[in-house]
């Protein structure tokens, strides 16, 4: 069976904008339930509010790493909270290099995609064009990154995934494009189908809930 692990922030979690206390999208809506078929098994390691994780945090996710090993791939995105929180985008670039590299060290026999998530808009937690600016750059960063560690690179804009009212978070058709994008990404996929039936492994920090 195939695993793919997807480490990312709320929209890799399922994160719904409508409410105002943490809640998700259902399993069916998030893009994370999507890809998954009766060959593949889908480990979300998605957080709320993740940033690119600092130096002193890798030991967490090597542990995270090698306790599912062997993973076939791991999709990583992540740099939409750094980008709110004003971080340059050399200062991103320079994070995601330590981070991707510190993945490729403790799962060398995994692909891993960079994913560029969508470009921000206008919205309830975006309201600045520098923001915006930036979050169109961020691709091209991230592409000449994955170009450096030889990794794959996916770049999420291309593949018309729609935000809700706060211009960051992805609506229920939003996640539908992304996992069609995403499946079209994958090494070896062929077809953009998924099954809704499968193996999807939830982690947050409380702890590991398999459904």
């Amino acid at each position: 069976m195939r695993r793919i692990l997807c480490l990312g922030d709320s929209n890799t979690y399922g994160f719904d904008p409508r409410s105002y206390i943490g809640a998700r999208y259902p399993e069916g809506i998030r893009w994370t339930s999507l890809i998954r078929n009766p060959e593949t098994e889908v480990i979300n390691f998605g957080e709320n509010g993740l940033c690119i994780p600092a130096a002193y945090l890798f030991p967490v996710y090597r542990t995270l790493l090698k306790r599912y090993l062997p993973i076939s791939t791991i999709i990583i995105m992540l740099g939409s909270n750094d980008l709110l929180a004003g971080t340059p985008l050399t200062e991103i670039s320079d994070k995601m290099a330590g981070f991707v590299q510190m993945v490729k060290d403790s799962a060398p026999d995994s692909d891993i995609i960079l994913v560029s998530p969508p470009h921000m808009q206008l919205g309830e937690w975006v309201q600045s064009q520098e923001i915006i600016k930036r979050s169109s750059e961020l691709g091209s960063v991230y592409k000449a990154l994955a170009d450096r560690l030889a990794i794959f690179f996916a770049d999420a804009e291309k593949w018309h995934v729609s935000l809700t009212y706060d211009g960051v978070h992805f609506s229920e058709d939003g996640h539908r494009a992304f996992a069609t994008g995403i499946l079209q990404s994958l090494p070896g996929n062929k077809t953009e189908e998924s099954s809704p039936s499968g193996q999807l492994t939830d982690c947050t920090q409380e702890g590991v809930n398999t459904k």
